[in-house]
C-alpha cells in the first residue's frame, strides 16, 4: 500500500513536471513574421522598424521567441513577385507586405497564409480587399491614403500666387494613380492646373522633373516608392530652377524638400505590428478591419525653401510639428 502511494505520488509529480514542459514549450514556440517591401527608402525603413520595436514590445524577439525575414524588392515588381513566392513556399505565420506592389504580389502568391500590409493608399482600389471594414479571408493591414485637400492647402500656402502644379509618379503604382486622381480633383479647386510627369523606374526620375521646368509653379510628389526612392534628382532640378518641392512624405523634408502634411511612419509601423499580434495570437483577418491614421504632422524645411527661392510663412511655421534644421 506504501509502495503504490508512493508510485501515484511520484507519478502525479511526472505528469505535472510534463504539463510545465510542455506549457513552457508552447510559449516559447517561434512565430515567422516574413516582411516584403518594394523598396528601400527612409519612410518604408521607418515602417519596418516598428513593426520589429512592436513586437519586440509584446514579446515577441528575434532569435529567441521570432523568425524575421526580411527581403527588399529593391524597386524591381518581378523581384517583389519572387520574394512573394519564397515567402509562399516558407510557410510564415504572417506575411507583412510593405506598399502597395508588395501587397499585390503577396496576396497573389501567398493562399492561405495571412497577409498585413502597411502603407497602401486605397487597398480597395489596388484590389487587395472588397472593403476596409470587411477585408477579407486572409488580408488586412493599414492604409496611408492621403488628406489630399490638405496637401493641396499646403501648396497655395508655401506659394500662394501657384497656377500650376506638376507632379511626378510612376503611373505602374496603383497607389500613385489614386493619389493623382485625388490631385486631379483637389488642385482645380484651389485655382491650379495640374501637370503630370510619368516615371516608370527610378532612373527616369530626373528626366520626369526636368520636362515640368517652364510648366509649372510648383511640384507635388505623392507617396510614390519609385520618386521617393530617387528624390533627390528632382530636388537637384527645383533648386535649379526655383521650384518649390511639397510633398506627402514627412521624411522626405528631412532630405531637402520644403514641406509635408503627413504620417509618421515609424508610428504606422507601430500599429501595423499591432495588428501582426493579434494574427500571431489566432485573431482572424476577415475580423480586423483595415485601420487609417488619423494623426498628422506638418514638417517644414525653410533652408529648403529658401534654395527654391520662397519664404515660408511665418503663420505657417508657427503651425509646424518639426522644423528642419
Amino acid at each position: 500500500m506504501q509502495l503504490n502511494a508512493k508510485f501515484k505520488k511520484w507519478a502525479a509529480g511526472s505528469l505535472l513536471a510534463a504539463a510545465t514542459l510542455t506549457t513552457s514549450l508552447i510559449a516559447q514556440a517561434e512565430s515567422y513574421v516574413a516582411i516584403t517591401q518594394i523598396v528601400e527608402h527612409p519612410s518604408l525603413d521607418a515602417i519596418r522598424q516598428g513593426v520589429k520595436d512592436e513586437l519586440a514590445e509584446r514579446g515577441y524577439t528575434e532569435g529567441n521567441n521570432l523568425k524575421w525575414n526580411y527581403e527588399s524588392a529593391q524597386g524591381n515588381p518581378t523581384i517583389a513577385a519572387q520574394i512573394a513566392k519564397k515567402f509562399a513556399g516558407d510557410g510564415p505565420d504572417v506575411i507583412v507586405a510593405i506598399t502597395t506592389p508588395s501587397a499585390q504580389t503577396a496576396v497573389a502568391s501567398a493562399k492561405g497564409i495571412p497577409v498585413v500590409f502597411s502603407a497602401v493608399t486605397d487597398p480597395v482600389g489596388a484590389k487587395l480587399v472588397k472593403a476596409l471594414d470587411k477585408p477579407g479571408r486572409w488580408v488586412t493591414g493599414t492604409t496611408d491614403m492621403l488628406p489630399m485637400g490638405k496637401h493641396m492647402d499646403l501648396v497655395k500656402q508655401v506659394v500662394p500666387s501657384a497656377k500650376s502644379i506638376g507632379v511626378v509618379f510612376n503611373p505602374g503604382e496603383a497607389n500613385s494613380v489614386s493619389s493623382v486622381k485625388m490631385v486631379h480633383e483637389t488642385a482645380p479647386e484651389r485655382g491650379m492646373k495640374v501637370v503630370e510627369a510619368a516615371a516608370t523606374k527610378s532612373a527616369d526620375v530626373l528626366a520626369a522633373a526636368r520636362s515640368l521646368v517652364g510648366k509649372v509653379d510648383a511640384i507635388y510628389l505623392p507617396i510614390d516608392n519609385t520618386v521617393i526612392s530617387a528624390l533627390e534628382a528632382v530636388l537637384k532640378v527645383a533648386e535649379q530652377a526655383d521650384i518649390p518641392v511639397i510633398t506627402g512624405d514627412t521624411d522626405s523634408v528631412n532630405r531637402g524638400a520644403i514641406a509635408a502634411v503627413g504620417f509618421n511612419y515609424y508610428q504606422v509601423g507601430r500599429q501595423t505590428g499591432v495588428m501582426v499580434e493579434r494574427i500571431l495570437k489566432g485573431e482572424k483577418t476577415k475580423n480586423i478591419p483595415v485601420e487609417g491614421i488619423e494623426k498628422m504632422e506638418l514638417v517644414l524645411n525653410p533652408a529648403a525653401a529658401e534654395r527654391m527661392g520662397v519664404t515660408l510663412p511665418q503663420e505657417l511655421i508657427q503651425q509646424a510639428k518639426t522644423i528642419v534644421k
